[in-house]
């Protein structure tokens, strides 16, 4: 068909319609499809670690096994997030200075 005898606006995709959900992400881990592996070496630190789960929520596989070393770095890189570090906002130009001398910013620090 012939351009001349198209009536109407060819459309084009919209970029908002091309983004959505992220199907295939990961599943986050402690949770019931993605458990923690960790392995304890005696019956009173696995009943320790499980107290931990509870109290967090989380999900996990505890293998007690008495020759092998402790493994429970899943769990401490989950319970021990590092914060997020905010600052304080500079004061404007007419707001007192925060040194304490009693003039504008703008006079004293800026």
């Amino acid at each position: 068909m012939s351009k001349f005898f198209y009536k109407g606006k060819i459309e084009k995709k919209p970029k908002h319609e091309s983004y959505g959900y992220n199907t295939k992400r990961a599943a986050k881990l402690g949770t019931a499809e993605n458990p923690l592996n960790l392995i304890v070496n005696s019956t009173e630190r696995q009943a320790e670690i499980e107290a931990l789960l509870a109290e967090h929520q989380l999900m996990a596989n505890i293998e007690l096994n008495a020759d092998a070393q402790e493994e429970i770095t899943q769990l401490d890189t989950l319970l021990n997030k590092p914060q997020t570090t905010t600052f304080d906002k500079t004061p404007s130009r007419n707001d007192p200075c925060s040194c304490g001398s009693g003039k504008k910013y703008k006079k004293c620090c800026g």
